[in-house]
């Protein structure tokens, strides 16, 4: 259905695929100016915050093959980090973003480099150790993130000398991020670094015969998702004004590892649709909630055997290809490295 889609656009007069992309953009930039109502915006807006984080962690587990699921470790550090930088010490909530993501980014390296030998089991392991290690340090370090009591009254932002305090003022930060997360992981994904980490997903063996250095692209890919679980965090935590570490349990990280599954992993559309798909589910289970990770426990097991390469996976999806690895990195351009 992706390729039929496709192909129809494609065919599409040139004209008429720029009014198309045109009249998108005009909807999506107005939906804040139609729709008042705080709820439904409140729903927009995290739909928007977890298309960069379920497509943070996509890159992860989708683009080299490696198995994270402590993606609310790498969101508690960005939040925390704005948080603690703007109530703190005042800083502007713009000067925290970088801040934020660079540190998350950091983290992340830490966290993967002694971990590169491991696989599979071993390495959801380590990260899910990871992301519980820092809801720990959050909840305990009450010096610096005020402990069970969190952090509150965290600064709203600030543009053109406006305080963006209400949903539909956030809808265009979280929009803004999610479209440059997106914009931007494509170009990394066409580029030879992340034909490597295609390459390191298809065959570890081949790639590195290939000349494919394994630890630097696994290293740069797991700073890369982490960089941007950490930006998404900075965003949210002046959007909900309080920080606690009750936001980063282990039930989050199944929430964000769902939706890259649900929606297709190994795809930029894939996270996308499936924080549509999640977030209107949460909705609409929200008289249940008890029963919520159940239903995305059913979900996630049908999703593997029906459709394992996920909702939005279409037959060149690389997750669904049954092509050998040196195929495939043949076909990527990757040439094995000169020896002398």
């Amino acid at each position: 259905m992706t390729q039929t889609l496709k192909a129809w656009f494609s065919d599409l007069p040139k004209a008429v695929r720029i009014l198309i992309f045109g009249l998108g953009a005009v909807i999506i930039l107005l939906i804040p100016r139609f729709l008042t109502s705080s709820y439904i915006m409140g729903i927009i807006c995290r739909i928007l915050l977890y298309i960069t984080l379920a497509g943070s962690l996509n890159v992860i587990n989708g683009y080299t093959g490696q198995f994270s699921i402590g993606h609310a470790g790498f969101f508690a550090v960005g939040c925390y980090t704005t948080a603690i930088l703007s109530s703190n010490y005042a800083w502007d909530f713009w000067f925290t973003l970088p801040i934020a993501g660079i540190l998350t980014a950091i983290i992340g390296l830490l966290v993967a480099l002694p971990t590169f030998r491991m696989t599979g089991i071993y390495l959801s392991i380590v990260t899910l150790g990871f992301s519980e290690i820092i809801r720990l340090i959050a909840l305990n370090w009450t010096g610096l993130t005020g402990g069970p009591l969190g952090i509150k009254g965290i600064p709203a932002p600030q543009f053109l000398g406006m305080n963006i305090r209400r949903a539909g003022d956030y809808y265009y930060i979280f929009l803004l991020f999610a479209v440059l997360f997106l914009l931007v992981t494509n170009r990394v994904l066409k580029s030879r670094i992340g034909r490597a980490w295609i390459s390191i997903r298809e065959d570890q063996q081949a790639a590195q015969s290939l000349g494919v250095e394994l630890v630097k692209y696994k290293a740069m890919n797991f700073a890369y998702g982490a960089f941007w679980a950490g930006l998404a965090g900075a965003i949210y935590a002046p959007y909900i004004n309080y920080v606690d570490s009750n936001t980063f349990t282990l039930d989050e990280g199944f929430n964000i590892l769902s939706m890259a599954i649900i929606g297709g992993m190994g795809t930029l559309g894939g996270p996308v649709l499936g924080s549509f798909v999640v977030n209107i589910l949460n909705e609409l289970l929200r008289p249940v909630s008890a029963y919520r990770l159940v239903v995305y426990g059913l979900l996630i097991v049908v999703m593997m055997w029906i459709r394992p390469q996920g909702i939005i996976g279409a037959s060149d999806s690389m997750l669904a290809d049954d092509r050998t690895g040196a195929d495939l990195l043949e076909r990527l351009g990757l040439k094995k490295r000169r020896t002398a």
